[in-house]
């Protein structure tokens, strides 16, 4: 069958696709996006988790015809769309409800192939915060915390962990992953703070 989504802001189809085909495998396999960590391919670790409609799920578990006409966002689409949500504040998939952009409005956006962009404020936390090491589980967890940080953009160390409870690491820790969350919780306030003229 053919399967036709919007991954990272770009409409993608996928042809020959067969029954019990993994989005993950589709996205690695087939379209050369090779962010999302192949696993324990049984959802248990989060390697790969994507967003799905604005929702992180483990691509794993997800049948790649049960995204048709859906969008996904990959590791290698964060830095787009944080971009695209900075730009029309709040929520770029639309999934916070009222206060964010619209589904139709967010399918306007597309991630540049070749294009040099800079790193989305997650990913820049993470390597300011030195919560990457082997980097395996990194995808994830950017995937997982960059949702929590547009759903709560102040969460507390018990959000934090809920959010980040189904992604695994078995090299840092979790207490730097744990920092690089809040730096960028701490880093969006002030930025927030200084649009609207409450800083310091």
């Amino acid at each position: 069958m053919r399967v036709t989504f919007t991954v990272n802001g770009r409409h993608q189809e996928a042809d020959d696709v067969w029954e019990g085909e993994s989005l993950l495998y589709v996205l690695r396999e087939r379209m050369g996006l090779p962010g999302s960590k192949n696993a324990c391919e049984q959802g248990e670790c989060g390697s790969c988790t994507v967003r799905l409609d604005g929702v992180p799920v483990c691509s794993c578990l997800v049948a790649a015809g049960q995204v048709e006409g859906r969008e996904v966002v990959t590791v290698e689409g964060l830095a787009d769309y944080a971009k695209q949500r900075a730009e029309h504040g709040g929520c770029a998939s639309g999934a916070c409800g009222s206060s964010g952009t619209s589904i139709d409005a967010a399918k306007q956006w597309q991630a540049k192939p070749g294009e040099t962009t800079e790193l989305s404020p997650i990913q820049q936390a993470f390597i300011d915060a030195g919560a990457v090491q082997c980097g395996f589980c990194t995808p994830g967890l950017l995937v997982a915390a960059d949702e929590l940080l547009e759903r709560n953009d102040s969460p507390s160390d018990a959000d934090i962990r809920e959010a980040l409870s189904g992604n695994l690491c078995r090299c840092t820790g979790y207490e730097k992953i744990l920092d690089a969350v809040r730096l960028a919780a701490a880093r969006g306030e002030s930025a927030s703070a200084a649009t609207t003229g409450q800083g310091v």
